[in-house]
């Protein structure tokens, strides 16, 4: 094994076409299975552009999502190097991450999906209700994409529709890599004190809701209940919407693919999987940490290095899929990592699909004429946020 031949480069964020993963990530799976780099900030790591080893990381034993100890590479100021919240499992290993996972996924099989379906579709409705009276020239984003899966999973932990605005802007500063500190810790500080005003409340009252099932297990005491809430909250409130967002936005700016889904619905589960695939709207990917020195893609990892998976680009690999750069709603060969692999896979990965599902139904049923308000390269983009998304999305129709 021999270290890298080439000097480590920048991890990529730019991006040239919306529609496209970041500029950069081409050359790079073309030239080698993996890839020196070096993060924001100085930090040197790896990055994986390629399908294979991306599935083979995601599923290795010898790295871990754990942080503690080590900076996150996120781009920010902030370096979080600190043992994950009580609760909060997603930055978690096994056996605890298997513990707390386990008293959820009841929740998000496919059956229980089914059962919230009533729900969501009321929710979509409701919102495309509020999109009618904004009238033509609204933002779909403010209106529609944002709102409907974060109103989906309150009702689902009881959180009151008072506050859900606020939640929303607290997850969106902490998802947005150009925060500062002090905007940073006063988002956490808001959703520190909301949790720590509702969770103790609904122990006392445990209601008939995700939560309520969680407080009767008796399993969590307040601090774990406080971390499960808050991983349930931002996993859902930032991801879904963007993908409903740029779903939109790349149908719109697809006309073909959108009059083959008006011709035949029934393409409707094949067109969001291959959404899914073709924007793939983690920014950054997904990262791991190694536990020990390992032989990984032909390089010596060291322990304690970080190897970030280029989501977007392992999800165009032409080795993995044909014609990759092609979106087309009728491809059958999926097996995309737009919602991760392994243990750590998207958690609400049916909840997100079915969401994304009704809500490309409904709009586009009770909108025949919809279309964009402003040229498409005008639609200005998340280009600093953790999740790719429009910022915002005015569309028109004909009345």
């Amino acid at each position: 094994m021999v270290d890298a031949p080439h000097p480590p480069v920048s991890m990529p964020t730019e991006r040239s076409r919306p529609f496209n993963p970041p500029d950069g990530y081409t050359p790079l799976r073309e030239r080698e299975r993996i890839t020196r780099m070096s993060y924001h900030g100085g930090t040197t790591g790896w990055l994986i552009t390629r399908h294979a080893e991306a599935k083979e990381l995601l599923t290795h034993k010898s790295f871990s999502a754990r942080q503690e100890g080590i900076i996150s590479p996120v781009p920010t100021e902030l370096g979080y190097a600190g043992p994950a919240d009580p609760g909060a499992f997603a930055k978690t290993d096994d056996p605890i991450h298997s513990r707390y996972r386990k008293l959820v996924t009841g929740f998000f099989t496919v059956r229980r999906t089914r059962q919230f379906a009533p729900m969501i579709e009321r929710i979509v409705h409701e919102q495309l209700d509020d999109l009618e009276k904004a009238g033509p020239g609204a933002d779909l984003v403010e209106v529609f994409t944002e709102s409907v899966p974060s109103r989906v999973m309150c009702e689902m932990i009881g959180v009151p529709e008072s506050e859900r605005k606020t939640l929303q802007r607290h997850v969106e500063t902490l998802g947005r890599l150009s925060c500062t500190v002090p905007e940073a810790l006063a988002a956490v500080s808001g959703m520190s004190g909301f949790l720590s005003r509702f969770v103790p409340v609904r122990m006392d009252d445990p209601r008939d809701d995700l939560l309520g099932d969680l407080i009767r297990g008796g399993q969590l005491d307040e601090q774990e209940l406080m971390g499960m809430t808050a991983t349930l909250i931002t996993g859902a409130f930032d991801t879904t919407g963007n993908m409903l967002a740029m779903g939109v936005f790349t149908l719109l700016e697809h006309p073909d693919q959108l009059a083959k889904l008006r011709e035949d619905p029934e393409l409707m589960g094949t067109a969001v999987e291959e959404l899914l695939r073709f924007l793939t709207i983690s920014h950054l990917g997904a990262s791991r940490w190694a536990l020990e020195d390992v032989e990984f893609a032909g390089q010596s990892i060291k322990k304690g290095e970080v190897v970030t998976v280029a989501l977007p680009a392992v999800n165009r690999d032409p080795e993995r899929y044909d014609n990759p750069d092609q979106l087309d709603i009728g491809r059958t060969d999926h097996g995309h990592l737009a919602l991760g692999h392994g243990v750590h896979q998207c958690l609400g990965q049916h909840l997100a699909r079915t969401i994304l599902r009704v809500g490309y139904e409904a709009l586009f049923d009770r909108f025949p004429t919809l279309r964009l308000a402003v040229p498409g390269d005008e639609v200005p983009m998340r280009d600093d946020f953790v999740h790719y998304g429009p910022r915002s999305l005015p569309v028109t129709w004909d009345d």
